[in-house]
């Protein structure tokens, strides 16, 4: 969450942050936190001289006690007990008034960098680099729904008889590629400097607050009400959650760990075309990418995750570009964020591969995430990112499409020595 230091510094720069991200009632609602941490300030002005004024009262009692002074010692006491009473009071107020502050900054999302450019939607995203080759495909070329029926590499009505739309079975060779394609990832973060977390898929509340995806995106993530745990919808939620309430050595930063993990998410109001295949699933496979670092280094590290992203699509013989997102498409917790889409070319659209995000100091707030500055001695918010490297769905989905032949589909030779096999087939033995 935003620091309520930012909010009282430079309060006209977060109002007009927040309309940049077409966030309703950006006035109000920071007015609102001006005032709560107002009313707080001054609950705890009154707490500390309550506190103070009853101590100084305790402390006369003994000396008037030795005085003989009997009377005035006990109306003493009266007024150090009407006095806890107050600060009880005061604190339950202050508790209150803490309470409301912390909930109403919850609700508040974090605004952007000047990089990112103005805009509402998707149609306003800036494309900042392209790269590959789209292929030219024979008419009757098939999308990859078809070609997973025609060479039995995915069921997706078997998924909805065990389970319900949007959870397929892999079959044969495609189970095959999914573990190459999650070893390839893991194996090419591995020599890019990330260490591998094999993180739990379910987390607790805390966690979800922790990196934003609750109260925001509470109606998104699956909940397992009796034990109140949330399915992940991405590996950055539990491996950013491990750096909940520590405080870093700054010597120790950047931090770079990386994750496969399968991903749960409702996709509510999720229909259409668009969603038809791999383009919209409610569980898939992804490899993520986590960075804890310095705020004067965290620029740095978000292109050298850019690099990283797109050298994987290059690999992959993917057509792609690469997008910085408008104010209006940002994610609730995002600073500033860039999309990779690659080209799948059956369906002649861009599909969303990964998204590659700074969050500066907001996720780290929440987390109270820290360094400690060895030059201040004082602990200091981290920048934490995020970016996926990558998300198999749609990878998958355009590799199929993109590399088919009447015999099956031809593997890129970066995944050869993972699958096994050179051509994607129904001859899985």
């Amino acid at each position: 969450m935003l620091t309520l230091k930012l909010i009282t510094e430079e309060t006209e720069r977060v109002i007009k942050g927040l309309e940049k991200k077409h966030f309703n009632g950006a006035r109000e609602a920071i007015n609102n936190v001006l005032a709560l941490d107002k009313a707080r300030r001054q609950t705890q002005q009154q707490l500390d001289k309550t506190l103070q004024e009853g101590k100084k009262i305790a402390a006369e009692i003994g000396k008037l006690m030795k005085e003989g002074k009997t009377a005035e010692a006990n109306t003493a006491k009266e007024g150090v007990a009407k006095l806890k009473e107050t600060s009880k009071e005061l604190e339950h107020e202050l508790s209150e008034t803490q309470t409301k502050l912390t909930e109403l900054l919850c609700t508040i999302p974090n605004i952007p960098n000047d990089l990112v450019p103005e805009g509402k939607d998707a149609a306003d995203n800036v494309v900042v680099k392209e790269g590959g080759v789209i292929p030219e495909l024979p008419a009757d070329a098939l999308c990859h729904w078809d070609l997973c029926k025609k060479f039995n590499l995915i069921d997706f009505d078997l998924g909805v008889k065990i389970t319900g739309a949007g959870f397929p079975v892999y079959i044969g060779k495609m189970a095959r590629l999914q573990r190459a394609l999650e070893a390839f990832f893991l194996d090419e973060a591995r020599k890019s400097g990330y260490l591998e977390i094999q993180p739990p898929y379910v987390v607790n509340e805390a966690s979800g607050y922790g990196t934003g995806q609750l109260p925001d995106k509470e109606g998104q993530m699956y909940h397992c009400t009796l034990d109140n745990l949330y399915l992940i919808p991405t590996a950055e939620v539990p491996v950013t959650n491990i750096f909940r309430d520590v405080i870093l050595d700054k010597k120790d930063l950047p931090i770079k760990y990386c994750a496969y993990s399968a991903c749960f998410r409702r996709e509510a109001g999720s229909y259409g075309k668009d969603v038809r295949g791999l383009n919209r699933l409610h569980q898939f496979d992804k490899v993520e990418l986590v960075r804890i670092d310095k705020p004067e280094h965290s620029y740095r590290s978000l292109d050298e995750m850019l690099t990283h992203v797109e050298g994987l699509c290059q690999k992959l013989e993917l057509p792609y570009h690469i997008l910085r997102l408008c104010g209006g498409d940002m994610s609730f917790t995002s600073a500033i964020c860039y999309d990779f889409e690659v080209y799948s070319a059956a369906q002649k659209k861009w599909l969303e591969v990964s998204s590659v995000s700074n969050f500066e100091s907001y996720q780290a707030n929440r987390l109270k995430c820290r360094y400690r500055n060895p030059e201040t001695k004082k602990p200091e918010l981290c920048h934490t990112l995020n970016g996926s490297a990558l998300a198999l769905p749609r990878i998958v989905a355009a590799i199929m499409e993109n590399n088919q032949t009447p015999d099956g589909i031809k593997i890129p030779k970066a995944l050869i020595p993972y699958c096994g096999f050179e051509i994607l087939d129904d001859k899985n033995f």
